[in-house]
């Protein structure tokens, strides 16, 4: 295992902020290492992957890394229980109509709880998956099911619903899936919700405003419920508005713009869970840690604030030509489906007239 060190970058973790922001930061070298790649980028929140996210099998966790875990965040002020926002497999779909499928994701989703409770953190956040062509509602209940399961088979920590910005076959990009599946979950009290800004702007909730952030967030406490508001993943987006697409971008770069992220900074509701950014930074995570500045610098902040609208303008420019790029690939394939239904129209009318006959 490699020494640990702390490196030392500018940034400074702020003591007592009440909006926790931070970052889902790497594991590379052991789970313990993403507390100090937390308190480098002076995260006050931050998610991680307890395994890989992209494989079924991975090695347990020892009982090093989980000594040295829990000592480092209590070094660097982070409490587990709430600060800390794992995310779960990409390969989970609990709603799967394959039976022996979702019982193997449902082995990698117990897994992950059970690495979740033996580090100490309280908050577990997954993508609810997809009905794969099965009946929609059928799959809602296939994945409380599951949930009901897992809680039961668990002591603390508490299963969190992440909203998505697809449709057609994925869960979550409506609200009300959410409110569905929470419907049928028997311990409510460890259960609750992530809210990602691009989905939800790519699913057609427009919140680019102050007034238009505060009437989702009344929609959601109206659908969901607002006790079960358990975190937010901030991300700006590289689609248009309602374009079903998930594709994250930096913030103020994408469709979204900075504002809302300037909302956000200031939103009482937002205070004191764990807020984490998934912007794409490749390997260079230093620049969470600019965005966390950004994002601290916003507090307290008008939405006319001059220093405030300059950065805005400044961030647009720098993302033009991508917004131009997808807005022409989103364009385009809009026309292409418009094509595509005027002639399945004009085929099905076609058909009727010789029935008729």
């Amino acid at each position: 295992m490699p020494p640990k060190k702390l490196t030392t970058f500018q940034y400074t973790k702020v003591a007592g902020l009440k909006h926790k922001f931070g970052a889902h930061v790497s594991t590379a070298g052991g789970v313990s290492n993403s507390v100090l790649n937390a308190r480098n980028i002076g995260a006050n929140s931050f998610a991680l992957f307890l395994k890989s996210p992209r494989k079924w099998d991975s090695p347990p966790i020892s009982k090093e890394e989980e000594d040295e875990f829990k000592r480092l965040c209590d070094l660097h002020g982070y409490d587990p229980k709430t600060d800390i926002l794992p995310h779960g497999s990409y390969l989970l779909n609990l709603a799967n109509p394959d039976s022996e499928k979702a019982d193997k994701a449902y082995g990698g989703f117990l897994d992950d709880l059970q690495r979740c409770e033996q580090l100490g953190i309280g908050l577990y956040n997954f993508h609810p998956g997809s009905s794969l062509d099965s009946d929609h509602s059928q799959a809602l209940k296939r994945l409380a099911g599951k949930i009901n399961e897992a809680i039961a088979a668990t002591s603390t920590v508490k299963i969190v619903l992440e909203n998505m910005a697809g449709k057609g076959n994925l869960i979550g990009s409506d609200l009300q899936d959410i409110k569905d599946v929470i419907d049928m979950i028997d311990n409510k009290d460890r259960v609750g919700v992530c809210l990602d800004t691009c989905h939800a702007f790519s699913a057609g909730y427009d919140i680019r405003t102050e007034e238009l952030f505060d009437k989702f967030i009344e929609k959601f406490d109206a659908i969901v419920g607002k006790e079960y508001l358990c975190a937010i993943h901030l991300n700006d987006s590289k689609a248009p508005f309602a374009a079903n697409v998930d594709l994250h971008q930096k913030l103020g770069l994408g469709f979204l713009g900075l504002e809302v992220f300037r909302v956000i900074s200031n939103h009482p509701r937002l205070e004191g869970i764990p807020i984490v950014l998934e912007t794409p930074v490749g390997k260079d995570e230093t620049y969470w840690g600019e965005e966390i500045k950004l994002l601290e610098s916003m507090i307290g902040a008008k939405a006319d604030d001059k220093v405030v609208l300059e950065k805005s303008e400044e961030l647009a420019k720098l993302g033009e030509k991508e917004r131009k790029e997808h807005m022409n690939k989103y364009e385009k394939k809009q026309e292409t489906k418009k094509r595509k239904d005027i002639k399945a129209a004009a085929a099905l009318g076609g058909a009727k007239k010789k029935a008729k006959k």
